[in-house]
């Protein structure tokens, strides 16, 4: 059964608990989104659901709503209510996306006068298993939000005092959030072992930005005859994976203007909320360095950095981030794909690709960053010359179109690499990141599913190393053997060996092969 091109009513229905409306409200969630009309009346008439929906169209609400809806009614006025039941399980690929779910499903359940009678409990890595143990006997978990690896090793956990396949026995709702990243992210075995101890009779919900075959197998072995909800925008936007409501651009740099062009771009947009998608941990490291020494002197810029190796500090972060409501200042979160999913940051204004992003999925999460709940947004990629060939290609596969924008003469902006070379001369640290950012950059290249238009032999190595990475020396890697270096000039005068570090490197900071790829 499937659900496509249906009309429907953006009102809120008035049979939902007033204590819901009220909420909804006080937020100003004043209408629904086609996701939500669709999917919430689905629930409540005891139906598994698959959705497809373009990233920022509401999809979190469209479960959270039926699942306090369905506790209200069934426990506010029931006497013997167990706090240790769990009645929903909703799966997170992410800490962030799961701690996203976890703030609003929370903010729903404070407002309540009886709140006290269910409660929400998010069990995601990054603490000890003791610590969620704990929190469980003392609070109990009406809805338990998780991620699926910390979600599995608690289930095996089995003691006198906690047993959760115990308390799963009365489930009656399973989400699957983001179901195709949960897949991406090599989670189906876990997926696996959670579905074999959940009750076969219950309600679940899979909710995904894109549709694959993997996916259709994940359906297969968790839903039992879904209905299929495909929701998509309408007119000439009526196939593109991006929001109606998101203007893409590109722009073609030349690789020894490419940073320069970064940043007078910033500097063209400011005061504005900024993202920056770079391929690797060390990319972001790098580039956070040297954006926060471009803009040191400017009290009205915060540059943020974002990747998994960040490991606690990654929630912090996100707040900090998404806190940042100014129209008078600029924030700029420099991060990779590990944010590209889910993830609600308000008033982003610009999503920037600094290159393309190694699957053309991510640059529709990407660009998804933006432009979220009918928001108007701005998304931007940059390119080389030999990459021009993406755009059709994005066009063709993802349905999205891209408008370019012409780059300034670079002899009218500033030329920042001198800045930054200095920079690194200055602080053997920096000059560490720098070539572990190329050598992860070129690796990650290399690597790229679309490898037959990006071609590691025709990227200008030299172009790329002095102009977008500002590189001081080279570092010895495979990929420049039997390759003429050209476009790149070498500093004669500097000793490497001989550059200060200006502070002690955290552990993260060293050479380190998993720290690239993340």
């Amino acid at each position: 059964m499937s659900k496509t091109n249906e009309t429907f009513t953006d009102q809120w229905s008035t049979t939902l608990n007033s204590k819901i409306l009220k909420f909804l409200k006080v937020k100003k969630f004043n209408k629904m989104t086609p996701v939500q009309a669709i999917t919430i009346p689905l629930f409540l008439q005891h139906k598994d659901v698959c959705v497809e929906a373009v990233t920022g169209s509401g999809k979190t609400l469209a479960f959270v709503v039926p699942i306090l809806e369905m506790l209200l009614k069934k426990y506010t006025h029931e006497s013997r209510f167990d706090k240790y039941h769990i009645h929903s399980l909703i799966i997170s690929p992410t800490r962030e996306l799961a701690q996203q779910t976890y703030d609003i499903a929370n903010e729903f359940i404070q407002s309540f006068d009886d709140q006290q009678r269910f409660s929400c409990i998010k069990f995601v890595g990054g603490t000890k298993h003791e610590t969620d143990v704990e929190q469980f006997q003392q609070h109990g978990g009406t809805i338990v939000i998780a991620t699926p690896g910390r979600m599995e090793e608690l289930l095996k956990i089995k003691t006198s005092s906690f047993n959760l396949i115990g308390n799963l026995k009365s489930l009656e709702m399973l989400i699957l959030d983001e179901a195709d990243r949960l897949l991406d992210l090599g989670f189906l075995t876990s997926l696996n072992t959670i579905f074999d101890s959940l009750p076969k009779q219950r309600r679940t919900g899979l909710f995904s930005a894109t549709q694959t075959d993997e996916l259709e197998k994940l359906i297969r072995a968790g839903l039992r005859n879904p209905v299929r909800i495909t929701v998509k925008q309408t007119g000439s936007a009526a196939n593109q994976r991006t929001p109606s409501t998101l203007k893409n651009f590109y722009m073609i740099c030349e690789p020894n203007e490419k940073l320069s062009q970064l940043i007078h771009f910033i500097n063209e947009q400011r005061p504005a909320k900024i993202m920056i998608f770079l391929s690797t941990c060390a990319c972001v490291q790098y580039f956070a360095s040297v954006l926060k020494h471009l803009y040191q002197s400017s009290t009205s810029t915060t540059i943020y950095a974002m990747h998994r190796k960040l490991r606690n500090k990654r929630t912090t972060v996100i707040e900090q981030f998404r806190a940042e409501t100014s129209t008078t200042t600029t924030a700029i979160l420099l991060c990779t794909d590990i944010v590209a999913r889910g993830i609600d940051l308000p008033d982003v204004d610009w999503v920037i690709q600094y290159d393309p992003p190694t699957t053309v999925v991510q640059f529709v999460h990407r660009c998804g960053r933006t432009a979220r709940l009918g928001r108007l947004g701005n998304a931007l990629l940059m390119l080389l010359p030999n990459e021009a060939a993406y755009v059709n290609f994005l066009l063709n596969s993802q349905k999205v179109p891209l408008n370019e924008m012409t780059t300034p003469d670079i002899s009218t902006i500033e030329n920042v690499v001198p800045t930054v070379r200095q920079l690194a001369t200055s602080d053997k640290a920096i000059y560490d990141r720098s070539k572990q950012a190329f050598v992860s950059y070129v690796q990650a290249y290399a690597k790229h599913e679309c490898s037959l238009l990006l071609r590691l032999k025709e990227l200008d190595l030299g172009g790329v190393a002095e102009g977008a990475f500002a590189l001081v020396h080279l570092p010895k890697m495979p990929e420049l053997k039997n390759r003429v270096i050209s476009n790149f000039n070498q500093s004669q005068t500097v000793n490497a060996d001989a550059i200060p570090y200006k502070q002690v490197l955290r552990n993260f900071d060293l050479q380190n092969d998993d720290y690239f790829f993340c």
